[in-house]
């Protein structure tokens, strides 16, 4: 049975986790969303763990501020993330910044998994999850039903129309793509200055189908300072159910 574990490990496509974390916390109040303490631990210690942890990534590359460079190398060392090969510097877009991270990724990754560095409640389990999906289908990403009813809106502020929600998911990360894929998707939308909201919609503009599978409730991504509230209660809960 190990012999066969291992045959089939050696055998999977190996993959190299872009963590976005480049951004200017605007709604945070000009905070470092991702320094924050959760529970104790960074915003982003907690993310870089868990893609540590899992077992389909391979290499992990941090697309940050310059000026964050010393402390996100400092949390690596104290919480023993030695999957981290790289910190560069973050480029003048999300996209860009993937991109760059990916262009860093080590030539034998065949998979790049896209992760927002402001996710730290996602688990290594649904990180293999999506690798899994994305190594049989090329591009893969989690997702959740939508609860609210969503409407789209005139520029006057009225409403345009009810949207059907049956319909409706709301994507997290990791979001994980074939790296020629991705790199492609990528580089199109920089330099078509073309606004993506994230990067399944970047290979959804290169034609490509992205399949969705199943996210998590608590995958949660830290923008405003309710989202650390809801996190710390979410661990809270976790640390019960053990």
């Amino acid at each position: 049975m190990a012999f066969f574990k291992r045959f089939r490990e050696a055998q999977r496509p190996r993959c190299a986790a872009l963590v976005a974390a480049a951004g200017s916390s605007s709604r945070m109040g000009g905070v470092n969303k991702l320094l924050q303490p959760l529970d104790g631990v960074p915003v982003l210690a907690r993310t870089l763990t868990a893609l540590q942890l899992a077992r389909r990534i391979d290499e992990i590359v941090v697309a940050a501020r310059e000026e964050d460079f010393l402390e996100i190398s400092r949390l690596c060392r104290t919480y023993g993330i030695t999957k981290c090969t790289k910190v560069i510097r973050g480029g003048e877009s999300r996209a860009h910044s993937v991109l760059l991270a990916a262009l860093e990724a080590g030539e034998d990754m065949e998979l790049l998994a896209v992760q927002d560095g402001a996710r730290p409640l996602v688990t290594p389990e649904r990180i293999d999850a999506v690798a899994e999906a994305a190594a049989r289908t090329g591009a893969a990403a989690p997702a959740v039903a939508v609860k609210d009813t969503i409407k789209s809106v005139r520029e006057d502020g009225t409403v345009a129309e009810t949207l059907d929600r049956s319909v409706l998911r709301a994507v997290q990360t990791p979001q994980i793509f074939e790296g020629s894929l991705l790199k492609a998707a990528l580089q199109a939308a920089v330099e078509g200055d073309i606004p993506v909201t994230d990067d399944c919609s970047a290979v959804e503009r290169l034609g490509k189908r992205v399949y969705l599978v199943d996210g998590d409730e608590e995958n949660l991504k830290i923008t405003t300072p309710v989202d650390l509230i809801l996190a710390e209660a979410i661990l809270r809960d976790r640390e019960e159910r053990l």
